[in-house]
């Protein structure tokens, strides 16, 4: 009995080492973290969402721009590999991750518990808040509870923290998803629209640069902004706090915070095309 089954364990072992085990990966092993791939292949592709003001935008000369564009070229840096972006909606970027497309996400993404199940976050790079976007013609909106009411209409960003926001405490407003801020802008101004829920930071610069509108002075939401990495990534995980933890508040990341976030002196530069939905 104990030579069968030790025949029967071998012939066993045998079988999952030629199916692979199940401990392959699209380098090849399981147990490499990406930190320990992307330095081996000399690059580190970043998955982004472009149309989120300042952190990730494409300029006049078709280049990826802004304070996450900054972060992810200070990343690739210090590991000493080239950068590579790829752009996706931002409602296809953890699949993106998963699949294996893209090494991490640096786009404005809020760390959410749904989303831990499904990518790992370290600590937050950015802290930014919900706000809600009204036309000049709206002189009586203080509260956004003002607006749900049945006829209402409110803009929401597919994917956003706004999104899951709105969806869950307005009752009874109508609800038209975007996939980008400025196209639900644009939108509301024309009358389509009663709101635009986004977040403060992209808000503020569209408002700035479009006008005809307001900021409604409340805010909806805290939250954290994180870099994404494969789920379970504990190695990348801890070398991205280690990085964070000396280049936020530091020279290089102070001079971007001050360019993207208090100064206009890029947005000329920037391609503010926005296609109608």
């Amino acid at each position: 009995m104990k030579k069968s089954l030790i025949i029967l364990l071998l012939l066993t072992s045998m079988i999952l080492t030629a199916c692979g085990g199940g401990d392959s990966d699209k380098a090849g092993n399981a147990d490499e973290s990406t930190i320990d791939r992307v330095k081996k292949a000399g690059k580190l592709v970043v998955g982004t969402a472009t149309g989120y003001a300042p952190f990730e935008m494409v300029n006049l000369k078709d280049e990826f721009v802004g304070y996450d564009i900054d972060t992810a070229k200070a990343i690739g840096k210090a590991l000493d590999v080239k950068v590579e972006f790829k752009e996706y909606s931002f409602d296809g970027l953890i699949a993106a991750l998963q699949v294996g497309e893209i090494d991490m996400i640096v786009s404005g993404m809020t760390i959410t518990g749904p989303r831990a199940l499904s990518v790992s976050f370290p600590n937050p790079y950015y802290q930014t808040k919900q706000v809600m976007l009204l036309p000049d013609t709206d002189t009586t909106t203080k509260s956004w509870k003002e607006l749900d009411k049945k006829g209402k209409k409110i803009a929401t960003i597919i994917g956003t923290t706004g999104q899951i926001f709105a969806k869950a405490n307005f009752k009874n407003a109508e609800f038209k998803d975007y996939r980008e801020m400025p196209a639900a802008a644009l939108a509301m101004l024309s009358g389509q629209l009663d709101a635009v829920i986004y977040d403060e930071s992209s808000v503020r610069i569209w408002q700035k640069q479009n006008g005809k509108s307001h900021i409604l002075d409340e805010n909806i939401s805290a939250e954290n902004l994180g870099i994404a990495v494969a789920h379970n990534d504990l190695v990348t995980v801890q070398w991205l706090n280690s990085f964070l933890y000396s280049y936020l508040g530091g020279p290089q990341e102070l001079a971007s915070r001050s360019y993207w976030f208090e100064s206009d002196d890029w947005y000329g530069d920037i391609n503010t095309k926005v296609e109608a939905e």
